[in-house]
């Protein structure tokens, strides 16, 4: 395996056919790798929530994946609104989502808890008005 492999996806806005469509990429890339079914599980979990976020609440994104031998970090940029309190959005059940999402079975305020149970570091970056940047890192050793 090179050093690192670096992967980019953009992620579109509203368009919840296409939803996961990055995490299952890099899922399919990780298995190819070899790395640990478990490794895997909570890699893609932690993926699609933040991409789902993406898709829902800040006008889609890019997805920027870096695979090392030991380790994934996973940077989700977006130019959306921004997350006016982080600690609050943390919290089980809380969400923003509009009732046209709730419909489709979206936000249900789980994404940013499970993104940060199942990732090993999570940093969120945020500014309203501006954008997010959120960071996955997730080590298999």
């Amino acid at each position: 395996m090179p050093d690192v492999i670096k992967q980019q996806f953009i992620v579109s806005a509203d368009d919840f056919a296409a939803a996961g469509a990055a995490s299952a990429s890099v899922k399919k890339i990780l298995k190819q790798l070899g790395f640990s079914p478990d490794f895997i599980r909570r890699t893609s979990i932690a993926m699609y929530e933040a991409e789902i976020n993406m898709v829902i609440h800040a006008e889609g994104g890019v997805a920027e994946v870096e695979v090392a031998e030991n380790s994934v970090k996973i940077t989700m940029t977006d130019t959306g609104p921004g997350i006016p309190d982080v600690k609050l959005a943390m919290q089980k059940g809380w969400s923003t989502a509009s009732d046209s999402i709730r419909e489709l079975g979206f936000g249900a305020g789980m994404g940013l808890p499970n993104i940060e149970k199942y990732s090993d570091d999570l940093k969120i970056d945020t500014e309203v008005g501006k954008g997010t940047k959120v960071t996955l890192t997730f080590y298999s050793a």
